[in-house]
């Protein structure tokens, strides 16, 4: 039986937030100007000095991309299933596989057949990206290589060259990408843009 009281979960709200805050490696200073929070509400909110509240909390859930329920430890329902939120971008649908703010993110990466071939149109940004294909096969532009990649292949390349991704053959193809934050920026959180001028098969 659980005697865990409210009391409890209240001090149990700020070595939490300090450890999750650590753990993303994010000052006190950057937490403040990016949530609008001061930072010494924000230390005394860690130190168990100030009670949390939703006004404190629901900023601080955004910025780390977490739920609300994780931030004051509240108990799961059984329920193992993440919910995951589909988003689709370029004719393509990311599926995100990691939910901390910052650093290296995953994603399922799922670009659709069709019935005419993409000309390549190449892109680039700072930072690396790594990917494995699942099912299908993956045209991979970089720079002046132009590699077709089957399932159980994986590649990683740095992203400051112009590279292009797509479908070698007109099918489906489902692959594992590792995107810097700067990838994250350019292929899932840029606005949506032609990728490809169509040619015919063949």
């Amino acid at each position: 039986m659980d005697h865990t009281t409210d009391e409890d979960v209240l001090d149990a709200v700020g070595p939490r937030l300090r450890a999750l805050r650590r753990a993303r490696g994010i000052t006190l200073a950057d937490l403040a100007a990016t949530t609008g929070v001061s930072e010494s509400t924000l230390s005394r909110l860690e130190s168990g000095h100030r009670r949390p509240s939703l006004e404190l909390l629901l900023p601080l859930a955004r910025i780390y991309d977490v739920p609300l329920d994780d931030l004051v430890g509240a108990s799961r329902t059984g329920d193992p299933r993440i919910h995951l939120k589909p988003i689709s971008r370029f004719g393509m649908t990311f599926v995100p596989l990691s939910r901390r703010p910052g650093g290296v993110h995953a994603f399922k990466m799922i670009i659709p057949a069709t019935h005419e071939l993409l000309e390549p149109t190449p892109q680039t940004h700072e930072g690396f990206e790594w990917l494995y294909v699942l099912t299908g096969r993956l045209r991979l532009v970089i720079g002046e290589r132009d590699l077709t990649l089957p399932s159980g292949e994986a590649a990683e390349f740095d992203t400051s060259m112009p590279h292009w991704l797509g479908s070698a053959d007109g099918g489906a193809v489902e692959l594992l990408v590792l995107f810097g934050p700067q990838g994250v920026r350019a292929h899932v959180r840029a606005d949506p843009v032609v990728t490809g001028r169509r040619v015919p098969k063949g």
